[in-house]
Order: C-alpha cells, then sequence, then structure tokens
C-alpha cells in the first residue's frame, strides 16, 4: 500500500485547511487510518483517527472541535478538515493504516504517507 497526502500549505492563524491521504495498491476500506504530526524539535503525536467504516472517529484534546476526520471507501481516500488553525497546529502531518479495523497506535501501523507540511502563522 502506498500512501499520498497532499493539501498542507501556508495559512494565517483561523484559517483552514483540507488534508487527503490517497490509498493506492490496495483498498484499505477494512482498516481503520488515522492522521499524527510532528512539529519542529517534538516527537510525532496522534492527532485523529477514523474506523473501518467511517462512523466511528476519536481526537486528540488539542484538536477536538476544530478537525474533522472523515474517509470515502469508495476512493480509498481519508480527509482531515482543519479549522480555527492555531500557530501550534504547524507540523508535517503523516497519515496511516492500521492493521485493526478500529484502533491506530504506532504498533499497529502497517503503512506510513510520506507527509504534508502545514505552516500556520501568527
Amino acid at each position: 500500500v502506498q500512501l499520498q497526502a497532499s493539501g498542507g500549505g501556508l495559512v494565517q492563524a483561523g484559517g483552514s485547511l483540507r488534508l487527503s491521504c490517497a490509498a493506492s495498491g490496495r483498498t484499505v476500506s477494512n482498516n481503520a487510518m488515522g492522521w499524527f504530526r510532528q512539529a519542529p524539535g517534538k516527537e510525532r503525536e496522534f492527532v485523529a483517527r477514523v474506523g473501518w467504516r467511517g462512523s466511528s472517529t476519536y481526537y486528540a484534546d488539542s484538536v477536538k472541535g476544530r478537525f474533522t476526520i472523515s474517509r470515502d471507501n469508495a476512493k480509498n481516500t481519508m480527509y482531515l478538515q482543519m479549522n480555527s488553525l492555531r500557530p501550534e497546529d504547524t507540523a508535517v502531518y503523516y497519515c496511516a493504516v492500521s492493521r485493526h479495523s478500529m484502533v491506530v497506535v504506532d504498533s499497529y501501523i502497517n503503512y506510513w504517507g510520506q507527509g504534508t507540511l502545514v505552516t500556520v502563522s501568527s
């Protein structure tokens, strides 16, 4: 499976961006997917995950209420709608596919995307 993340860019604080993660090679419709991010000088952290059906979602406290994760299994693609962006959201965002249908943690990740940079200016 190859994951192609896109949609990053430079945005002012309070703005919005929509990230996409397109999977190719095989269907990932039976796998949970998630977004992680890594800010400069910091460790990678979990952002959000979506279960295989798309109805079960979970967010880090830092993004809850501002970010929305979703997926379109027909397109083998996952999305992250990011609103009310803050400078502290600046990071490289990585998408990932879990080997589990619901759980997304580092030890369950089978595939990682290459990352897309999000920069939020104040």
